[in-house]
């Protein structure tokens, strides 16, 4: 039997500032990451049932250190001792047994408001400090404004393999 959840309200349609529209999409998908993983059992959310082996719970713990690596890592420009913590091998992502669903939720709660805060004493124009963890020499530095667009499309693209899983493990679809 399908079940239907309701989505959360999207920003308003007569949003035109940029930054608005970005932070207001950007948390609207980061809701709609949590909802869609609300109801699943740990087994659910630790196992995977497509081909590729990656599991809800992980794609979580994947997006928190996206916005990690894009906004502390590289915009920032944070000294980060893990900054690639969401893998166990290139490719890969995961969560150890050792990590509670909600130590990786609060995890991704503490990431997407630290990007919150950044944001918030930025500008939209101003570029990247680093690009991956270096000073890139002779290379363009992406823009505030193109990290939060390529942000909000990384979680359009995984709120869409969510929807798979979640339908896969219990029948529940949404938009």
């Amino acid at each position: 039997m399908i079940h239907k959840v309701a989505p959360p309200s999207e920003p308003p349609v007569t949003l035109s500032d940029p930054r608005e529209l970005l932070a207001g999409y950007l948390d609207f998908y980061r809701e709609a990451v949590l909802r869609k993983l609300e109801g699943l059992s740990d087994d659910e959310l630790r196992n995977s049932r497509l081909p590729s082996g990656w599991a809800p719970l992980s794609l979580l713990k994947h997006l928190a250190y996206v916005e990690l690596r894009w906004m502390r890592w590289g915009f920032s420009g944070e000294q980060i001792e893990e900054p690639w913590g969401d893998h166990s091998r290139p490719g890969q992502w995961s969560v150890g047994p050792d990590e509670s669903v909600e130590d990786v939720k609060e995890f991704f709660r503490e990431q997407c408001a630290r990007t919150r805060a950044i944001v918030a004493e930025a500008h939209l124009e101003d570029q990247a400090a680093t690009l991956g963890g270096r000073v890139p020499a002779d290379e363009d530095r992406p823009t505030l404004i193109w990290i939060l667009f390529h942000l909000l499309q990384e979680y359009a693209r995984h709120v869409g393999h969510l929807d798979i899983a979640r339908e896969l493990a219990d029948g529940v679809i949404g938009e």
